[in-house]
């Protein structure tokens, strides 16, 4: 039987367990931790620190896990940096009573977190949440940003679809509309919906993503940090004008990804963004809001080719 096997692995190229041994992966996932600002930020490093570095920002209420997929793709050819923000993941959970969860306080901290790293010049991948992180830091520090790849990050208003109008009331008066901004944002049919949103193919959506983070959200704690940081998203409406005119400057490279099935951002939101920069690349997908749990492979691609055509 063992001759047979031998021959059988040799015809069809079986990969044995020496094979194996044989084809260790080059660029293996670090997961670290590094002080910034009194705090532990945790992030995800991959790559040849000598490739070109992305700094991938994540949304709610995820954390770098989600970029686990464009890890496993890209290592071989980018050098690849994914924080948590505080309160998120595995990075530090400061009492929300003693500490500012603002976006301009995330970009202030990521900054750093990118000065004592040392990356520079770097691309920008945004999602969600990490839009108005990174178009702070974009603005703050322009010479450090060589492209910026958006994926379901929104920076102009009618980008907020209609999900938003308990959001926006939320805004307008916190006493008032905290309970019904809590039960909109943060339970576990919304962070559910997050994910599948209206893709009629719930079968490719694994449990697991909106399971963990119902989880998470469920946390001490995590209540109150994901409300004060969610009041503080009204800030992000009000600085739209201050992005697109930066781009509109700028014109930077820019590379539009989004998912048509995000029930929380509005399918004119891409083609705004080719109205700020017109040499904008746009790809829209048959994916949800976090269009990696479906279209890794084939982000991966896109990004790639934008990459290879900017050079």
């Amino acid at each position: 039987m063992a001759l047979v096997f031998t021959a059988l692995s040799a015809l069809f190229q079986f990969p044995t367990q020496a094979q194996g041994m044989e084809r260790p992966v080059q660029h293996p996932t670090f997961y670290r931790t590094v002080q910034i600002d009194g705090l532990s930020i945790f992030y995800r490093e991959a790559g040849p620190k000598n490739a070109p570095t992305f700094l991938l920002l994540h949304g709610l209420p995820s954390s770098s896990r989600m970029f686990d997929p464009l890890f496993a793709r890209l290592s071989d050819r980018y050098h690849l940096i994914a924080p948590d923000y505080p309160g998120f993941g595995h990075s530090d959970w400061p009492d929300p009573k003693k500490f500012a969860y603002t976006f301009d306080h995330f970009a202030e901290i990521v900054n750093h977190f990118t000065e004592a790293l040392g990356l520079s010049p770097y691309t920008l991948y945004m999602q969600d949440y990490g839009g108005p992180v990174g178009f702070r830091m974009a603005l703050a520090h322009r010479d450090r940003i060589e492209a910026l790849i958006v994926q379901n990050a929104v920076a102009h208003n009618e980008g907020l679809g209609a999900i938003w109008k308990t959001r926006r009331a939320f805004w307008a008066d916190r006493a008032v509309n905290e309970s019904a901004l809590r039960a909109n944002l943060l339970s576990l049919a919304t962070t559910r919906t997050r994910h599948i949103g209206i893709d009629p193919n719930v079968q490719r959506y694994d449990p697991d993503l909106w399971a963990d983070e119902f989880a998470f959200l469920s946390q001490p704690d995590q209540a109150d940090i994901q409300s004060d940081l969610f009041y503080d998203y009204r800030t992000n409406v009000d600085s739209y004008p201050k992005w697109q005119a930066w781009m509109r400057e700028r014109q930077p490279r820019l590379l539009v990804i989004w998912g048509k099935y995000d029930p929380s951002f509005d399918l004119s939101e891409p083609e705004a963004y080719r109205r700020d920069v017109p040499n904008a690349e746009v790809h829209v997908l048959d994916a949800g809001h976090f269009a990696l749990d479906t279209k890794a492979d084939e982000i991966a691609a896109l990004i790639g080719q934008f990459m290879e055509t900017q050079k």
